[in-house]
């Protein structure tokens, strides 16, 4: 019989989200996402100290002013370092995050971003092989604009609203993730409603998301992310691409249920959607006023910092 894993790659292209390089092999998705709470989350697990090890013992032969450079510096390092052993195993993309404390500085964000495509291109790795992951603020949307315009992809992360996704699309980003799990889980907190596969808020904001993009022929990819269960992903067959964790993808992997088409360019483009304009000022107030949106956003942020500085203090402690 063939799984439901197998079933979904003919609708979707399954990307791995996770820094766990096991799983990767396992599963043989297209592209990799990791982001600081993965990373963070490989390097607690003392499974890859020889990885560890050998980015620490490397930032020892460069001089440094202070013991926060050198931490900084062997974090982004162990960050590239775990993106050119996924290059290893996947054959398409793998998404690298700026530190989400630039969030709001556009020139900081660009310049970052330079900076990992070229410690990854000394590395023997091309830059169409690197997606830069970018939060969908609106400074973040500009780095986005101005890295995009110079030949460096980005994937525009915590996209939790429509008009999120239009300015990332608008600005010409390669690719989006609207976080699917994260939507639900507000949704669930700060309503007295029941939720289920049938009207899963999280579900129904990427429908919309993937129905305006196919209905108004924008060319970024559409990326379903954050799934906190199996038929979130299975109501999203035919987005152009879902990043789902190691264990959801095992549960895919294991069951043999029939998987149906859910969404398609045919059907978004039959759809009598209404354009939306977005500028700086309609974006804000967009975002102002939708609660869930601006929450989701700001704490998404916050948390992969958090799982930053947690690297750093692990770094800090390995010295």
């Amino acid at each position: 019989m063939v799984s439901q894993l197998d079933s979904l790659k003919k609708f979707s292209s399954v990307v791995a989200d996770t820094g766990d390089i096991d799983s990767i092999q396992k599963f043989n998705p297209d592209d990799c996402t990791t982001n600081p709470s993965l990373i963070f989350k490989a390097v607690q697990s003392n499974k890859y100290k020889k990885l560890v090890d050998e980015v620490i013992s490397n930032s020892k032969s460069r001089k440094f002013s202070q013991t926060e450079d050198q931490v900084n510096y062997i974090a982004d390092q162990l960050t590239i370092a775990f993106g050119i052993e996924l290059t290893k195993i996947v054959p398409g993309y793998v998404s690298t995050e700026v530190d989400s404390d630039l969030s709001f500085n556009t020139e900081a964000t660009v310049e970052k971003a330079k900076q990992i495509i070229n410690s990854y291109e000394q590395s023997g790795v091309p830059k169409n092989r690197i997606l830069i992951k970018i939060a969908g603020t609106w400074e973040g949307i500009q780095a986005v604009k101005k890295l995009e315009a110079e030949g460096i992809s980005c994937n525009c992360t915590l996209i939790f609203s429509l008009t999120q996704a239009i300015a990332c699309a608008e600005a010409g980003a390669f690719l989006i993730s609207p976080f699917v799990g994260r939507i639900l889980d507000w949704f669930k907190s700060n309503t007295q409603k029941e939720y289920d596969s049938s009207n899963d808020p999280g579900v129904e904001s990427v429908e919309k998301i993937f129905n305006y993009f196919k209905k108004f022929n924008y060319n970024t990819i559409v990326m379903a992310a954050s799934f906190r269960n199996k038929d979130e992903i299975i109501n999203l067959a035919g987005c152009d691409k879902l990043t789902i964790s190691p264990t959801l993808l095992e549960e895919l992997s294991q069951n043999d249920d029939e998987i149906k088409l859910k969404l398609s360019k045919e059907y978004s483009s039959s759809l009598d959607i209404e354009r939306i304009n977005v500028n700086e000022s309609s974006f804000r107030w967009h975002l102002n006023e939708n609660q869930m949106a601006s929450f989701k956003l700001a704490e998404g942020i916050r948390l992969f910092n958090k799982d930053l500085l947690k690297l750093k203090e692990l770094i800090k402690g390995q010295l």
